[in-house]
Parts: C-alpha cells; sequence; structure tokens
C-alpha cells in the first residue's frame, strides 16, 4: 500500500518497473482517489468556500470568476454558496461548507445587526478573508475605496453646475452603503454644497425600491438635477424609473452611479460610472486566506484598492444653466 500511495502522490522515489505496474492497476480497476478520505488523514482538504449574495449580480459575479481562477492556479478548488443576503440563510451555508471540510471561506457579509456568521467564523477558528464589505471582526479584508470614489462623482456633477444632487443608496446596513453615503455628504461639502437629507432615498437593490426612491426625489418641490446611484442594479433600476416619469437623460436630468459593468456602454445615453477593479479584488482575497490557511499572516489586513471614473455622457449642465 505504501509504494502505490507513493506512485499516486509522487512522496517518494519508486523505480519505473514498479510504478508501471502500479498505473496498470490503477488503469484495470478505474480506480479514483478518495478526496475527503485524504482531507480527513491530511487535514487539509484543497477545498475553499464562497459565500457571496446575489451571484446574479454581474459585480459579485466577476468577483467570483478571479476568486476561483486564482484558487486554481493555487491548486485549490472551490465550493460556492448565495447567501441571498438573508441572516438565516448565510450562517446555514457557512456553516455548510464548514462540514464539508473547507479549508477556509471567502465571505461577503450580508449586514446581519446581530452579526452571527461573523461571530460563529470567530469562534470555530476557520480562516476567513471578507470581500467588499466590512465588518466588525479579526478577519483579513480586500475591497474598494468607498468614500473618495463617491464624493468624486459628486464632484463631476457640481462642475457641471448641479446644486442639487440627490443619492439613492444601497441596502440599509451594509458598510458601502454607509461609507458610500458618507462619500456623498464629503463631496458635497467641498463643493460648498449643503446637505439636504430629502435628497438621499434609501433602496434595498430590487427594480420596486429604486423606483419608489426615483419618484420621490422629483416628486420633491425642489427636485434634484442630478441624481447619484449607490450600485449598479440601482443604477439600472433608475434608469428605468427615469425613463417611467417621462424624463430624459441627460438632457432633462443627469446620472451617474458606483459600479461599472460592461454593457454600460451600450445604453443610451453610456452611463458614467465608478470601475471597481473586481479581477484585483478576487484575486487578492484567494492569496490573503491561502496565506491564512497556512499561518503566513498575523495582525489583520485591510485592503483598499482605488476605482476608476468613467465619464461617459450621461451627465450634463442641468437645464437652464450655462452650457
Amino acid at each position: 500500500m505504501s509504494t502505490v500511495s507513493h506512485v499516486i502522490n509522487g512522496t517518494r522515489l519508486v523505480s519505473p518497473e514498479k510504478t508501471a505496474l502500479v498505473n496498470e492497476a490503477i488503469a484495470a480497476t478505474g480506480y479514483q482517489p478518495n478526496a475527503l478520505a485524504r482531507s480527513l488523514a491530511r487535514n487539509v482538504s484543497n477545498y475553499v468556500g464562497i459565500a457571496i449574495s446575489a451571484i446574479t449580480n454581474p459585480y459579485f459575479s466577476d468577483i467570483i470568476c478571479a476568486i476561483e481562477s486564482e484558487c486554481a492556479r493555487l491548486g485549490l478548488l472551490v465550493f460556492l454558496a448565495d447567501t441571498r443576503d438573508e441572516p438565516d440563510h448565510e450562517l446555514a451555508v457557512v456553516q455548510a461548507l464548514q462540514e464539508r471540510r473547507v479549508d477556509g471561506i471567502i465571505l461577503a457579509p450580508c449586514g446581519d445587526p446581530e452579526n452571527r456568521t461573523i461571530r460563529y467564523l470567530e469562534t470555530s477558528g476557520i480562516p476567513t478573508v471578507l470581500v467588499d464589505r466590512f465588518a466588525e471582526s479579526a478577519f483579513d479584508h480586500v475591497g474598494v475605496e468607498n468614500k473618495h470614489a463617491v464624493a468624486g462623482l459628486v464632484s463631476h456633477m457640481a462642475g457641471l453646475g448641479h446644486r442639487r444632487i440627490g443619492m439613492i443608496g444601497g441596502q440599509a446596513g451594509f458598510s458601502t452603503t454607509s461609507e458610500r453615503i458618507e462619500g456623498y455628504r464629503m463631496g458635497l461639502e467641498r463643493n460648498g454644497i449643503g446637505f439636504d437629507a430629502d435628497l438621499v432615498q434609501p433602496s434595498n437593490r430590487n427594480f420596486e425600491a429604486t423606483q419608489h426612491a426615483v419618484a420621490t426625489l422629483l416628486r420633491l418641490a425642489n427636485p434634484p438635477t442630478g441624481i447619484i446611484t449607490g450600485n449598479n442594479l440601482t443604477t439600472i433600476g433608475a434608469v428605468a424609473a427615469i425613463r417611467t416619469a417621462g424624463l430624459r437623460i441627460p438632457e432633462d436630468i443627469s446620472l451617474a452611479g458606483f459600479d461599472d459593468f460592461e454593457w454600460a456602454d451600450f445604453f443610451e445615453p453610456r452611463l458614467t460610472l465608478v470601475a471597481q477593479p473586481c479581477t484585483e479584488i478576487g484575486r487578492r482575497a484567494a492569496q490573503m486566506l491561502v496565506e491564512r490557511i497556512h499561518g503566513l499572516s498575523s495582525a489583520p489586513r485591510s485592503i483598499r484598492l482605488k476605482s476608476t471614473l468613467i465619464v461617459r455622457n450621461s451627465c450634463a449642465a442641468p437645464v437652464g444653466s450655462p452650457s
């Protein structure tokens, strides 16, 4: 048995004659290595769990692809689970991943006020890296810098002459939502524009909520001349809602948002958006997790990557202002 093991695992030199005999026996019997048995014997499975919400969201899809590609390069396979942004389901899928003996987990936390999944991961000691969203924890994190990016969107609109700029944030409870709203307020202050709470509307990432938020802004006695959206799904919902209201972008109202996507160039008008380095986020997350699994890191690390403002033609000077 030890000779067979050495041939299969390449752990010791075996003579060509014996290697040939073992390989002939493998071919004759159709033998396949049992990955679970190996993981029990070695206490390492070479599996990594990814628990991320809204898998259909192109932003997260790009990150998942980058994580899987980097894990494959490092000799790891991934189990993928959709948390649905529901705290109970998030905890259940993370527990299921642990039961399958993954070596570590990459998580985009759903914003549970009780932080049950985070506490579970801390207690169980599973190597974990958080992506996109922060959480109060001792885990590594990799994401994008949000505040200055949104402040840049505000400055872009202010530079065109806008003084009434609305903001449709993401789902309440997410660190990305709160940071982007902070960036919105920072951008207003930089440009000498007073903050008006009526111009900030929440959205829970679906079209209905976004359409309601846009309608609320447009019904104001002094409505915004430009709107900034907090994520790509909100941007698409805002485009639909503005058109439903019979308005044109950017002739009647300007629109810019967070999260660029590959078909933003094919909208009419082409959308001005903040592009996140999704491939780099996923690659870094996988590398950080492998370092955690092998005990190569000590203090938790937080990596904030820079985004890029892609200026297209969905923003223009407000109606009635000089060209």
